[in-house]
């Protein structure tokens, strides 16, 4: 059996990919199926050691992307679409999948095409309340649509939409209080906030935190996701800036979280400050943990700000703009909800109530029938 997989680019494509993945690999063992090949086709690799480690092969596939603004990079890549197109069908015809599995965006579009042409049985997934314009488009052909958030059922036709939330890695959720500590010697009877920037980090989450940082570790541990690129600078400025103070202990600053610490650390975090993206709300629902969504301004059609409030007015978050992140208004949010038991309480029932946290097993069952079907 062949499973091609297509999207990626991002973080908050490629970790849901690899979640279906898991749970495919552990349905198959399950099934008895004797082999399973998964294919990603993308743009972009993303992460070649996770790719290898899962055993999934990786197929380029050549995509420009479609900017909603003018620049001459749209003309240049109609063209690297269409040579994606063709080469993706090339390598389709000679490897025809059994399904495939579809996480929008430009990175998915030839393959897309491609197993339309082909007639490859389609499983949609939306992360977003507002879908891109490549699912709109797939949504009409593919047979099944899994949705994250219940605002984007308008979007696609009923019959074959079902809300099941966004995939999660279960190393994410699964995780060690005492391994935490220990990783991150951190202080016990403190509370902690944990500081998600996203995959790549935030250079202005980042600045905002280094202004508040002697005010914050003076009553909480910190642990903060600053970004590969930023992390040098950030925390070099971090030892400046709490250089022979008395709680510098308490700042942790890494330059990624992998998903085993990311489940660590979630058993002893109280609050979340984080990026919007759905991969992170997803997460941050699973952990059933209070947060602050802080979304990108120039996130893609702005979707980082629709799931946001959408998070926010089920009761588990609260939001602060971007254009709004000052230091003081930061430090403020943090300490309302950390010296509010009460509110803290409601928030994590919220999450709770809002996570979905087996949508990467039902997706895989789905796409396993798909193929059994298609491959008669």
């Amino acid at each position: 059996m062949k499973i091609l997989m297509a999207g990626g680019g991002t973080g908050g494509h490629f970790y849901p990919i690899v979640a279906v993945a898991r749970a495919l690999r552990e349905l198959a063992e399950k099934e008895r199926i004797a082999r399973l090949d998964l294919i990603l086709m993308s743009d972009f690799p993303y992460d070649e050691s996770i790719l290898k480690q899962e055993e999934i092969i990786f197929e380029k596939s050549p995509a420009g992307k479609l900017r909603r603004y003018f620049s001459f990079k749209n003309f240049s890549d109609i063209f690297k679409t269409f040579f994606g197109i063709l080469r993706t069908l090339g390598k389709m015809f000679l490897n025809m999948p059994d399904a495939v599995f579809a996480k929008g965006g430009y990175a998915s579009f030839p393959a897309l095409v491609a197993a339309r042409i082909f007639r490859i049985p389609v499983l949609l997934h939306e992360s977003d309340a507002v879908p891109g314009l490549v699912n709109r488009w797939a949504g009409k052909f593919a047979e099944k649509i899994a949705i994250s958030f219940q605002e984007s059922a308008p979007y696609f036709p009923e019959e074959k939409t079902a809300l099941l939330g966004n995939p999660i890695r279960k190393r994410v959720i699964s995780g060690n209080a005492d391994e935490a500590r220990r990783v991150f010697d951190l202080e016990k009877n403190i509370k902690t906030v944990l500081i998600l920037g996203g995959s790549q980090g935030s250079q202005k989450i980042n600045d905002t935190v280094l202004t508040i940082l002697p005010s914050l570790v003076e009553n909480y541990n910190v642990v903060h996701q600053c970004g590969k690129l930023n992390y040098k600078e950030t925390s070099q400025r971090a030892q400046v800036i709490l250089k022979d103070y008395p709680f510098a202990k308490r700042y942790h600053s890494v330059p990624f979280l992998i998903e085993s610490d990311l489940g660590n650390i979630s058993k002893i975090t109280d609050l979340v400050v984080s990026r919007a993206g759905a991969g992170a709300i997803f997460e941050i629902a699973a952990w059933g943990l209070p947060s602050i969504l802080i979304p990108l301004d120039n996130s893609a059609a702005d979707h980082q700000r629709k799931n946001a409030y959408i998070y926010v007015k089920k009761g588990a978050a609260a939001i602060i703009e971007e254009k709004n992140l000052k230091p003081h208004i930061f430090l403020s949010e943090i300490e309302k909800f950390l010296h509010n038991e009460e509110k803290m309480e409601e928030m994590k029932r919220a999450a709770r109530n809002f996570a979905k946290i087996d949508a990467a097993e039902k997706i895989a069952r789905e796409l396993m029938n798909m193929a059994l079907k298609h491959a008669q």
